[in-house]
């Protein structure tokens, strides 16, 4: 089964961490679609997809996902699993932590996937974020924070994708 990992990166961070991602899991496995360059291409072939996004100031969509926003609702996800992971900064944007990662969720939530990945909210310090879960334990997938917690980073990203492993052998036994 291939993965198909869509991401979109201004500074690199989220480049990184999909590669990190790729490697935990197996370049084998996954292949990566910077969105800039590809767009949502061949999304539809995968059984299942990683969305990586990152919030940029008040909450505000990482510029390639916000030039590609509206072709979300386009693509056919009914039936797929889909993981997300967010990069955001809880210290200088605490009331908008992942917020980017909440919209994403937000536009997808009504098109017929099985969501795989959510992340506790423990060891965070934030105000507010839209990429919370109903009862605001969990974010809707994997949080990283590479301004303030940059040495957590490997840590989380190697015990997130083996839950997300874990939970796709689940899905498909």
């Amino acid at each position: 089964m291939k993965i198909g990992l869509y991401y979109g990166s201004t500074t690199f961070y989220t480049t990184i961490a999909a590669e990190k991602i790729q490697a935990e899991i197996g370049a084998e496995l996954v292949d990566l679609h910077d969105i800039k360059d590809s767009g949502f291409t061949d999304i539809e072939t995968y059984d299942v997809v990683i969305f990586g996004i990152s919030t940029w100031d008040y909450g505000e969509l990482q510029e390639d996902w916000g030039d590609l926003w509206s072709d979300i609702a386009g693509i056919n996800l009914a039936g797929k699993t889909v993981a997300l992971f967010g990069l955001g900064d809880q210290v200088n944007y605490s009331e908008w932590y992942l917020d980017a990662m909440g919209m994403l969720f937000d536009e997808l939530q009504d098109k017929g996937i099985h969501f795989i990945g959510q992340w506790p909210n423990q060891g965070y310090e934030f105000v507010a974020s839209k990429a919370l879960t109903a009862d605001e334990n969990q974010f809707f997938g994997l949080a990283l924070d590479d301004d303030s917690q940059y040495d957590q980073t490997d840590e989380r990203i190697a015990t997130w994708t083996l839950q997300v492993l874990e939970e796709i052998a689940a899905h498909y036994t």
